[in-house]
C-alpha cells in the first residue's frame, strides 16, 4: 500500500507576507520528520525553486510546460530533486508561468481549457509516495492561485500582523468558496499562519486579536513565526532552517509544531 498525502495551497493575495518562507519552513519540518514532500512552485518569481537549489533559467522545462500539457500526470516529467536531501522534490517555477497568469489566452486555458483544471490534471497520480504536496502560490488571486485551490485539499493563509496583510484573508476565503462551488470538490481552510511576528508590539497584538475575531481563534495557528534574521540567512544560503544549528533552533521548533498540526489535519491515507 502506498501512502498518499494531501495537497496544501499556501496562499495570500498580498505579496511580501512570506508565503515562500512558510512553504519552505514546512517542507524543512516535513523532511526533519522523515516525510517525503513535493514543493510545487506556482509563483513566477521562483523563490522556492531557487532556495531549493534549482536554477530555473537552466531548465528546459518547468511547471508551465506541465500546465500546457493535456496529459494527466504531466508534472511527473518536470519534477526535480532538491538540494535539501532525498525527501524533498520540486515542481520548478519558470518565467513562462507569468504569461499564463497575465494573458487572456493563458487565463482561458488554465480555467476552462478542455473542461478540466490544468494543475489538478498535471498532478494526477503525482501525489503517490509523498506525505505532503505544498503549493507555493503567487501573490495574487488570479488564474494560477485559482488553479492551486482547485487542485488542493487544504488551504493555508499566510499573514503578517499588519492591517494590509490581514485584509487579504477574506478574499481568499471567498475564492475558496467559489472554487468549491465551481469544481464540486471539498476544499477546506486549514488555518491561518502568522509570519514575522515581532517580539513585542502593541499594534501587532491588536491586529492579532482582530484576526482571531474575523476568522475564529481556532483558525489562527499557534505558535506564530517569529521575526528572525536567520530565516533570510537560510534562504540566502539555500539551506533549510533545520540546517542553521543553534541560531535557528527556536524558528525550526516553531515550524516543527506547525507541521505537526498540519500533519494531524491532512491525515495521509493509503491507496
Amino acid at each position: 500500500m502506498v501512502r498518499m498525502g494531501q495537497v496544501v495551497a499556501v496562499v495570500n493575495q498580498k505579496g511580501g507576507v512570506g508565503k515562500s518562507t512558510v512553504t519552505l519552513g514546512l517542507a524543512s519540518a516535513a523532511a526533519h520528520a522523515g516525510h517525503r514532500v513535493l514543493v510545487v512552485d506556482l509563483d513566477p518569481q521562483g523563490a522556492s525553486t531557487w532556495v531549493l537549489g534549482i536554477d530555473s533559467e537552466r531548465l528546459r522545462k518547468s511547471l508551465a510546460d506541465a500546465l500546457a500539457s493535456s496529459r494527466g500526470g504531466s508534472a511527473s516529467a518536470i519534477l526535480r530533486p532538491s538540494s535539501w536531501g532525498h525527501l524533498i522534490d520540486v515542481a520548478p517555477s519558470g518565467k513562462a508561468l507569468q504569461d499564463l497568469e497575465s494573458t487572456r489566452r493563458g487565463i482561458d486555458g488554465l480555467l476552462f481549457g478542455d473542461g478540466a483544471n490544468r494543475l489538478q490534471r498535471s498532478l494526477d497520480g503525482v501525489a503517490k509516495g509523498y506525505g505532503l504536496v505544498l503549493i507555493d502560490c503567487p501573490p495574487s488571486l488570479g488564474a494560477l492561485t485559482a488553479n492551486a485551490l482547485a487542485a488542493a485539499d487544504q488551504a493555508l493563509v499566510v499573514v503578517e500582523p499588519a492591517a494590509l496583510s490581514l485584509r487579504g484573508v477574506e478574499p481568499v476565503a471567498d475564492l475558496i468558496e467559489q472554487t468549491w462551488e465551481r469544481h464540486g470538490q471539498r476544499l477546506d481552510l486549514a488555518g491561518v499562519i502568522v509570519n514575522r511576528a515581532p517580539a513585542r508590539s502593541h499594534d501587532a497584538e491588536l491586529q492579532f486579536d482582530e484576526l482571531s475575531r474575523s476568522v475564529g481563534a481556532k483558525s489562527v495557528w499557534k505558535p506564530v513565526i517569529p521575526q528572525r534574521v536567520v530565516l533570510a540567512e537560510a534562504a540566502s544560503n539555500r539551506q533549510p532552517i533545520h540546517a542553521m544549528g543553534a541560531r535557528g533552533r527556536d524558528v525550526s521548533a516553531t515550524f516543527d509544531q506547525l507541521y505537526s498540526k498540519l500533519w494531524k489535519i491532512i491525515r495521509p491515507r493509503r491507496s
